[in-house]
């Protein structure tokens, strides 16, 4: 029999707003996180006019705040993130689904674009497995530099595809709510587009 799962999108499906935004502001400050996104305004120029990847973008903003941090202090942030701020932003609903589908039996499995650094406290605590974009570390320090490819788009599916093969598994339910979301949401039988909004 196949183990039965359920793929969801963090960042504006599970969460109220980006976690990597929310990551920066809750790390660096607010005029450290405004100052730096002002420096940062060609290059979300040039995302927004499809001239850069958002693999590309999203490492320039994370060398930007975070190269040459010491693995030790970013881990102790990311812990403390997931403990006192991500429960925070969870929309209700999602958590509830959440949970009605573990006690159906179905695996839970969080696919993410974010880095799994500091969604790993809150996925553990909720009892999901993760899937997400993996930092580069050199020497005890993060890089700010992406390992692989960022998990988006049809990154995810790959993801997806290496840990749960699909002669083994069968994908009941997959949530999203932007276009990187939609290769995802087309391996399961029952897709849910921007779910959990009021």
């Amino acid at each position: 029999m196949k183990k039965k799962i359920a793929l969801f999108d963090f960042d504006g499906t599970i969460t109220r707003e980006d976690s990597l935004l929310a990551f920066i502001r809750f790390t660096r400050g607010a005029v450290s996180f405004y100052l730096g996104f002002l420096l940062l305004s060609p290059l979300l120029i040039a995302l927004k006019a499809k001239l850069v990847s958002n693999h590309r973008a999203k490492e320039w903003v994370l060398r930007f705040y975070f190269a040459g941090t010491p693995l030790e202090k970013f881990d102790a942030w990311c812990r403390d993130f997931a403990q006192n701020y991500i429960p925070d932003i969870v929309r209700p609903a999602a958590l509830q689904e959440i949970r009605e589908l573990q006690k159906e039996g179905i695996e839970v499995v969080l696919v993410s674009a974010s880095p799994e650094n500091w969604l790993a406290g809150w996925t553990s605590a909720t009892g999901i497995s993760l899937i997400g974009t993996r930092l580069q570390q050199n020497g005890g320090t993060i890089t700010g530099r992406i390992e692989g490819r960022n998990c988006h788009g049809l990154e995810k599916v790959r993801r997806v595809g290496e840990i749960y093969p699909a002669g083994e598994t069968e994908i009941v339910h997959a949530y999203g709510d932007t276009k990187g979301d939609l290769p995802m949401l087309k391996l399961a039988k029952n897709p849910h587009w921007k779910p959990f909004r009021n």
